[in-house]
């Protein structure tokens, strides 16, 4: 039987009839949102010319020859400043400590993958084999690896049999040679002070300092709107829609059953039909708000503002990001970048904190040869340690039923003790090395973020803990608010086929269904859960 499906439909029969009472307005799938996870969903599942699909985007939508220099370019920080690329007015509060400030997700085809770092890098073994604990089955190492293989072409160790080559997504590593002056520094002083070498962070084992991998090709960005919807566009069976605005999802029948969305397009209002499955992949932030606006979440929140609970489910918590803080190094003239086409980061450190519980590469510090912006102000880079493996838990609320109206996001970092404790120790590392020559000779002067306090004073506790709660920010690796589980958990919002529980013919497929934090920038993970998702989907 096809996994959502309800035995009794005539699908064939229905299919027919709804074609002709409403035409283009009828497709088998339709996917919300075209980011890491829609881009790549849409493209599998046409590869079935009998499968009809809709791909609704709510930014922008482009094809791979009209992408803007500054978005392909390897140093995304004017990407990220760009209105017409990103939610513009999305705020979200990091820590109790923090006022909200601007929260950088995605908004156009491509999603957070056209204005990311382009960092490819996959979360452990230990991650999924720790999903498949917490009773996601079908999630464990071996279940996934395949996928991860499928969706690269690794350039530097393709032939290995944990690589892949030949898939949509380029992986590659820039030599040395290629690096910053920051890159270099944080690599000597991670090999000085210890912390070992690691030529490829995505093998299953492997700790220390490495090379970063970029999904690039020759220093251009590959979104999953160039590796996977630019080949898919000239098929009859995909439809694409940009500059469209998921209102709600409808529903039919006492079954809850998901018939389609309701859709603002140029000032219009519009409903599409799906005949088999409505799909959202609008990522953490989106995916939730448009299930709590269609009724599908925490009771009380969806009663306050006057809507029908269709199915109470912790929709929107269980909000997990990886907290970020970091020292900045004011550059001698030698030591700067001098393009805004340079690369902003190359190299990395995963080490183990050992605290708190913390396990395998739960720690990671990451170099940066540049915090430029546009006006050419090229004298700071910046070293940063962020906890990969937190367990600090926010929310995402929607505060109005309108579709315009931005989701409140309160990501409540570093209330977890565990996530301090480890950040505590991040800092002092970043002190012993930003101390090494190979920091120090390069800087005129290095400071505790952009508090102007030098790193060659030691901070008291309560200073450094207000410091911490002052500075610290996210790592734009939003998890866990449609969390998938055992369909008889209380914290499940999808079971282990990412259906919606408490709905018929309803998927969340993104990183809003991830159960617990990869130790990893999230966007392989994301892609992988689509293409896992698109073989289930294909063989049901």
């Amino acid at each position: 039987m096809r996994h959502g499906c309800q035995p009794w439909r005539d699908y064939a029969g229905q299919k027919q009839a709804a074609e002709k009472r409403t035409g283009t307005n009828m497709f088998d799938y339709i996917i919300v949102g075209g980011g890491s996870a829609g881009a790549t969903l849409a493209a599998r599942l046409s590869e079935d010319p009998a499968t009809k699909v809709l791909l609704l985007e709510a930014g922008r939508d482009f094809r791979s020859a009209e992408t803007p220099a500054h978005i392909q370019m390897p140093n995304p920080l004017r990407a990220i400043e760009d209105d017409d690329y990103r939610w513009p007015e999305l705020m979200a509060r990091r820590t109790a400590a923090q006022e909200p400030r601007l929260l950088w997700r995605g908004r156009a085809m491509g999603g957070s993958s056209t204005i990311n770092g382009q960092i490819a890098i996959r979360a452990l073994p230990e991650d999924f084999q720790r999903w498949a604990g917490l009773g996601c089955s079908g999630w464990g190492w071996d279940d996934v690896l395949p996928y991860f293989c499928k969706l690269e072409d690794d350039m530097n160790f393709g032939d290995a049999p944990y690589h892949g080559t030949g898939g949509p997504i380029p992986v590659y590593r820039a030599p040395v040679e290629a690096w910053g002056h920051v890159d270099r520094g944080l690599m000597q002083a991670g090999m000085a002070l210890g912390y070992g070498w690691c030529d490829d962070h995505n093998a299953p084992v492997g700790t220390g300092v490495s090379p970063y991998a970029i999904n690039s090709r020759d220093n251009r960005r590959v979104s999953t709107n160039d590796g996977y919807l630019e080949p898919a566009r000239g098929r009859a069976n995909l439809t694409i829609m940009g500059e469209a605005l998921v209102e709600s999802l409808t529903f039919e029948g006492n079954r809850n059953r998901a018939s389609g969305v309701t859709v603002g397009i140029d000032g219009q209002r519009r409903t599409f039909r799906a005949e088999r499955e409505t799909i959202l992949c609008a990522g953490a932030i989106h995916s939730p708000a448009i299930l709590q606006r269609s009724g599908i979440g925490p009771a009380k929140l969806l009663q306050d503002l006057g809507l029908a609970v269709l199915a109470d489910r912790p929709v929107g918590q269980h909000l997990l990001d990886h907290p970020i803080v970091a020292i900045n190094l004011r550059l001698k003239t030698s030591a700067r970048a001098t393009t805004l086409t340079h690369r902003h980061t190359n190299c990395c450190i995963r080490y183990g904190s050992g605290l708190a519980g913390g396990e395998r590469n739960d720690m990671i510090m990451i170099a940066g040869n540049l915090r430029a912006h546009e006006q050419g102000d090229f004298d700071l880079g910046r070293v940063g340690v962020a906890v990969y493996d937190s367990h600090s838990e926010g929310e995402v609320m929607i505060t109005s039923p309108e579709a315009g109206v931005d989701p409140r996001v309160e990501e409540n970092m570093l209330s977890d003790e565990r996530d301090f404790a480890r950040l505590r120790d991040g800092v002092a590392r970043l002190r012993a090395l930003g101390q090494h020559p190979a920091l120090a000779d390069i800087s005129e002067d290095i400071t505790y973020g952009y508090s102007g306090v030098s790193i060659a004073d030691e901070l008291s506790a309560a200073d450094l803990d207000a410091w911490i709660m002052a500075e610290c920010s996210d790592a734009q690796h939003a998890i866990g608010t449609c969390r998938m589980g055992p369909a008889d958990d209380p914290r499940s919002v999808v079971d282990t086929d990412c259906r919606v529980i408490g709905c018929e013919d309803l998927r969340v497929i993104d990183a809003s269904i991830m159960p617990e934090n990869v130790r990893a920038n999230t966007h392989l993970t994301t892609v992988m859960i689509a293409e896992l998702m698109a073989d289930r989907l294909r063989s049901s």
